[in-house]
């Protein structure tokens, strides 16, 4: 695989069971650019160690006055040299391709990981961890794929002109070939200490780097309630425990490279000192000596391809064991499915909790609990991140349908949806349940609808405001996360977004909680209408919303306690209404003992929720945190 054909058709399945193991695979995988990287490190380097007998050769030829020799000494030196730069120069490009392709294939493995799991990612594993391992620990990962081959040319070398040492010159050869061994396995004890010390630092980085991406993403809510100062400490403080693991990680790492300076240069001194001796006996030549001497002064170069390849191990094993622990992750599902690829249609319905949404049907579903309102909005998508009953659509179970078929069948828009950087003619460009895509004609004619039913005409003069170099406000851009707009903004477009893709089935969980009464209004409005005769399903407890519904569902303790319209299950269903109205225990207690005495209540239900009472409370609420926003 050349960089230039990235990426890949097909990265291939992973053995995520330890980091370890991943590495091995991912070796395995790059098996050919390492055969070739690994043969044009045997020829660097070979021609880098073939140079000192050719000086050795030279010199001997001078001292014995032989022009031959001399002119073959010469030609074999032009010939290493012409290997070295040959070596040099396609290894490192084979090299930099194996980093960069490996990089690129755990990078496409964690997208493809990430694209299935979807919204369970960050559930299982921390946001701040998936941004560590998709970043500085592919990097890590990729140079210790990388510095195999070099690592094993490199040993290669070694023992190769160890062996040749022996047999030019046996008396010193030998001192050479017990001595390398011990300058390689001289900081292999130090290299627990440093690993751990490593594990430390990736460890703190990572944290630091989670709590960064969490204060970053709330930094306007943290703005807006003075709580900036509190996150910033501690950022400050995360960041002074990583400088200080790195520092102690440093002085590990430095120790061990100045073994590696300081054990060569007392081998070369033992080297030397008995080749002296021994030519001053006459047992060997000058040029034998020298030839030796540069040997073993050149052999320090491969010599530190050891220290690298367990520097690279000790950074990369950590990293690779985080990559493995996102990358083991799976459904609880099979996405595959079971069933042919096909779109149901009909009633959707929830055998765990009861619930029914008709077909073609405006649902709205009450649940005094968020948590068990969102599991229970991701299980009527069909693949939830947990094991469970499956939901049905036309009394097909959306689990045993391939995933693309299911998302296709039933769209569901969580809590928090994403907004990606880019136009906003980009945003609203996704795939619809029938053949109509954003950008012809008809594709902006719907365009128009959703904008207009999802109130987002403030939204497009805001983005056309903040884009002067955009004539049309579709063209205009949207920051990462849309961190630019306010919540009620974001949730207007992430709206506009869900109702353009036109799927049979929509479920929206909280679609209007961060816009102001009278905007809700208009968009529930807007939903109803432009969702006619497709089936929807909104969880919510907004009165808004609940009086525009068809049908509402009240959930207690995760299962169906009550249906009919909004306005019928104030008056008969106490539980109902405490959620709706925000009642107290005290408050409901009290209403019941009026009404048991024969009295009447200071309100009725219909007085509570009266429409103009509504919009004018949420309306004030919504105002004074529209204008913390605008001081954030």
């Amino acid at each position: 695989m050349q960089i230039q054909d990235l990426p890949y058709p097909d990265p291939g399945v992973p053995d995520a069971r330890s980091g370890s193991r991943f590495l091995w695979w991912l070796f395995r995988n790059q098996l050919g650019g390492q055969l070739k990287s690994l043969a044009w490190g045997l020829l660097h380097f070979a021609s880098v160690s073939a140079l000192p007998f050719c000086v050795g050769l030279a010199i001997q030829a001078v001292v014995d006055r032989s022009g031959t020799r001399l002119a073959l000494a010469g030609g074999l030196m032009a010939l290493c040299c012409a290997g070295n730069a040959l070596g040099d120069t396609f290894l490192h490009r084979a090299a930099v391709t194996n980093w960069i392709t490996s990089a690129a294939r755990v990078q496409q493995l964690l997208a493809r990981k990430a694209a299935l799991l979807g919204s369970a990612l960050t559930r299982r594993v921390a946001a701040g961890e998936v941004v560590a391992v998709s970043t500085g620990d592919v990097e890590k990962i990729g140079w210790f794929v990388e510095a195999v081959s070099r690592f094993t040319a490199a040993a290669l070398t070694i023992v190769l002109v160890c062996v040749a040492l022996v047999v030019y010159q046996p008396a010193l050869g030998v001192v050479v070939i017990v001595g390398l061994p011990v300058l390689a396995l001289a900081v292999l004890p130090l290299l627990p200490r440093a690993t751990r010390r490593a594990d430390v630092q990736r460890e703190k980085a990572g944290r630091a780097t989670e709590l960064a991406s969490d204060t970053v993403a709330g930094l306007r809510v943290l703005r807006g309630i003075g709580g900036e100062a509190l996150f910033l400490d501690r950022y400050r403080s995360a960041s002074q425990e990583v400088r200080h693991a790195a520092v102690r990680s440093a002085r590990m790492w430095s120790l061990i490279s100045a073994i590696q300076v300081l054990l060569p240069g007392l081998l070369l001194i033992a080297v030397v000192w008995h080749g002296v001796h021994l030519a001053r006996e006459g047992r060997i030549g000058i040029g034998e000596l020298v030839t030796v001497y540069s040997s073993v002064m050149l052999l320090t170069y491969p010599l530190r391809h050891f220290e690298e390849i367990a520097m690279a191990y000790s950074f990369s094993k950590p990293s690779a064991k985080r990559a493995a622990r996102v990358l083991a992750l799976e459904r609880a599902t099979d996405t595959a499915g079971t069933r042919t690829a096909e779109i149901p249609t009909g009633d959707l319905y929830d055998p765990a909790t009861g619930l029914l949404a008709p077909s073609g049907r405006f649902t709205a579903v009450v649940c005094g609990d968020p948590d068990t309102a969102g599991r229970l909005a991701e299980r009527l998508g069909g693949h939830p991140s947990e094991e469970g009953t499956s939901a049905l659509l036309g009394g097909v179970p959306l689990d045993e349908l391939p995933l693309g078929s299911a998302r296709t069948a039933v769209l569901v828009q969580d809590k928090d949806p994403v907004l990606l950087s880019g136009t906003l003619r980009e945003l609203l460009d996704v795939p619809a349940s029938g053949a109509v895509r954003a950008g012809d004609a008809l594709a902006a004619a719907q365009c128009g609808d959703v904008l207009a039913a999802a109130q987002c005409g403030d939204v497009l003069a805001a983005l056309a405001q903040g884009s002067l170099d955009a004539e049309d406000p579709m063209d205009a851009r949207i920051t990462e996360r849309g961190r630019s707009l306010s919540g009620g903004q974001r949730q207007r477009l992430a709206l506009a977004r869900s109702l353009i893709t036109d799927p049979e089935a929509l479920v929206l969980d909280e679609p209007t909680s961060a816009v102001d009464s009278h905007t809700e209004a208009r968009i529930a409005e807007g939903v109803r209408e432009l969702r006619a005769g497709r089936t929807t399903v909104v969880f919510t407890s907004s009165p808004l919303l609940l009086d525009r519904a068809d049908r509402t569902v009240f959930l207690h303790e995760g299962e169906v306690a009550a249906t009919g319209t909004h306005r019928d299950l104030l008056h008969t269903e106490p539980r109902y209404r405490a959620v709706v109205t925000r009642e107290t225990e005290e408050e409901t207690t009290a209403r019941t003992d009026v009404t048991a005495v024969g009295g009447r209540p200071a309100k009725t239900p219909d007085d509570v929720l009266g429409e103009d009472d509504v919009l004018r409370h949420d309306g004030d609420v919504l105002h004074r945190l529209e204008e913390i926003e605008e001081k954030a």
